[in-house]
């Protein structure tokens, strides 16, 4: 039966107006949207890497925590990523075929990973190239997130960033199960072969982002004057402060690859109920992005970042329980109480995250877009490696290894603790919310001698 146009008028308008808050619903937004969609699904691989790495190559808990580490170094350096793309375009585009190029070395690398790699050093390698594809395209929409989200009214603050977190955690929720279920049916290689068709979802997208060609070939001149420009905005207060203590927010040490190695060896968890766990997380993100935008976006950074880090270090002492055992002296099963401790930290991970790429991206003058949100994000990818090694370091001189976890309860202590250093330093961040106005030092970055500051700047977002 045909869809009169009026009834496909009214779907479009419910999607506008109810799912896409107000934004258009153009072919450019879908495929943005994929982009940050196909992020997601790669999730698919995530419990296949983490079995992999452990069974099939016998890695102890401290090497993938270490190495996993090293496959983050492309997200440290995405500022060279946003730099060329700005100041480098292929056939005249900067953005299109940048998409295309990071879909197919990410294919290439997953399928790399199916077949030839046999070495620790080798899977590392392979998982850092997909990682580099991963973080190119991301650098890439990010910047058109940016560019588009100048045009939102106040009301909208928030929107395209919501939208585009909610695609990727869409994409994971749709593989978050499936990628546990998968491992108990087809080997870790397998995994990898299918992942590797996803990457070109974006190579077959990316000719659809509405690119206007560069007139001009870029000149060291134009290069240098953005780095410049770059400089001038990275020596402001209103950036270098909130950066510094995201920085020491995200750099504390974790505990994740030991207790991987521990729900696995110890508690028994098989790769279905795994998948379960990542169910349960990719639907709790999705609750946290939409607590932060219903009733969230007009509360003062600091507030939240302070309750988010209070809550999620006394929440997540509840995983002592289960490193013990007490849990079962409760009557708990553990597999409940790992459900429900995922559910939880999850949703608060998300609530205190939301504001950080807000914040960041309302920080972004015109003309360098991609290359300044970069470098905001890979502050945070850098803390996120720094938080590896140091999990790597603790897990090593407490002795937890394979078998051995009688020492992991400090562990879980430690990086616990250790979450609530930052908080005297939160005079760093702005006092404002996501809908407030931006201080002093962030209209500064928008002026020129011969211009005023753009009609919404405070309304940028976009995704790590």
């Amino acid at each position: 039966m045909a869809v009169s146009s009026s009834s496909s008028g009214g779907i479009k308008g419910f999607l506008e107006n109810r799912i896409l808050q107000g934004q258009p619903l153009t072919s450019e937004l879908v495929a943005i949207l994929m982009v940050y969609f196909v992020q997601g699904i790669l999730g698919l691989a995530r419990l296949a890497v983490s079995f992999f790495l452990k069974d099939d190559l016998g890695l102890s808990p401290a090497e993938v925590a270490a190495l996993t580490g090293i496959a983050a170094l492309p997200w440290t350096i995405k500022p060279l990523f946003g730099f060329i793309s700005d100041g480098l375009p292929i056939g005249g585009y900067r953005r299109r075929p940048y998409l295309l190029l990071s879909g197919l070395l990410g294919a290439a690398a997953w399928l790399a990973l199916a077949t030839v790699v046999q070495s620790g050093w080798a899977a590392i390698l392979a998982i850092t190239l997909s990682s580099l594809s991963v973080a190119i395209s991301d650098v890439i929409v990010d910047s058109l997130v940016v560019e588009r989200a100048r045009g939102e009214s106040q009301g909208e603050a928030g929107t395209l960033q919501s939208l585009a977190w909610g695609a990727s955690a869409v994409g994971g929720l749709m593989t978050a199960y499936l990628g546990g279920l998968l491992l108990e049916q087809v080997s870790t290689r397998t995994v990898f072969g299918i992942t590797a068709t996803f990457p070109l979802i974006v190579s077959l997208v990316a000719w659809i982002i509405q690119e206007e060609p560069v007139q001009e070939s870029p000149t060291w001149s134009v290069m240098r004057g953005q780095m410049g420009q770059l400089w001038q905005a990275v020596r402001q207060r209103a950036i270098w402060m909130p950066a510094l203590f995201l920085f020491l927010w995200q750099a504390t040490p974790t505990a994740d690859a030991a207790f991987f190695f521990f729900t696995t060896n110890d508690l028994g968890f098989q790769p279905e109920f795994l998948g379960r766990v990542r169910l349960v997380t990719s639907v709790a993100a999705l609750l946290g992005i939409w607590v932060f935008q219903r009733f969230l976006r007009t509360v003062p950074f600091r507030t939240i970042f302070a309750w988010s880090t209070v809550l999620s270090s006394v929440l997540g002492m509840s995983m002592l329980l289960l490193v013990t055992h007490a849990n079962r002296s409760l009557g708990i099963d553990d597999q409940w109480f790992s459900l429900g401790d995922s559910l939880v930290l999850t949703v608060m991970g998300e609530i205190a995250f939301m504001p950080v790429l807000v914040l960041s991206a309302r920080l972004c003058p015109p003309g360098v877009e991609a290359t300044l949100f970069a470098l905001l994000m890979s502050i945070l990818n850098l803390a996120g490696l720094v938080s590896h090694e140091l999990g790597a370091v603790l897990t090593h001189w407490l002795g937890v290894t394979e078998t051995n976890f009688d020492h992991l309860w400090q562990l879980v202590l430690i990086t616990n603790l250790t979450t609530l250093l930052p908080l005297p330093l939160l005079f760093l961040l702005p006092n404002t919310s996501s809908q407030g106005e931006g201080t002093e030092e962030a209209q500064i970055l928008w002026q020129s001698p011969a211009e005023s500051p753009p009609t919404a700047p405070d309304q940028e977002t976009a995704s790590v």
